[in-house]
């Protein structure tokens, strides 16, 4: 299969939580709760595994560190993939919405370990 993606994804072990979901037309979904553990991360997006059933085309506000505590991203992760890898446990595919520029430097930081 032919890699379409613009930014190579890196291995990464994190643990977050999911409380609430939102769509751009004021739609909200709170009191999630859902564990999900990041298995790599790309300049763009993010994959993840939860056990959680989650909405496509929904958004979610999260703090991603890589490294130190001075390689923190605040994002907001737009959820565009789901596949299901085994009895109750998904993938999600998402991208990193409205990320600026100038924080480039972290991943160029966490490229080079």
């Amino acid at each position: 299969m032919e890699e379409k993606r613009h930014n190579k994804r890196f291995p990464v072990k994190l643990e977050l939580e999911i409380s609430s979901l939102f769509k751009q037309d004021n739609v909200k979904v709170d009191n999630i709760h859902a564990p999900i553990e990041v298995t790599n991360i790309s300049r763009n997006g993010i994959g993840f595994r939860s056990g959680s059933i989650l909405p496509l085309n929904y958004y979610f506000n999260a703090k991603i560190q890589l490294g130190n505590s001075d390689s923190s991203l605040y994002t907001v992760v737009k959820i565009i993939r789901q596949q299901l890898i085994e009895e109750n446990l998904y993938f999600y595919g998402c991208e990193l919405v409205g990320m600026p520029s100038v924080l480039d430097y972290i991943f160029d930081e966490f490229e080079e370990r």
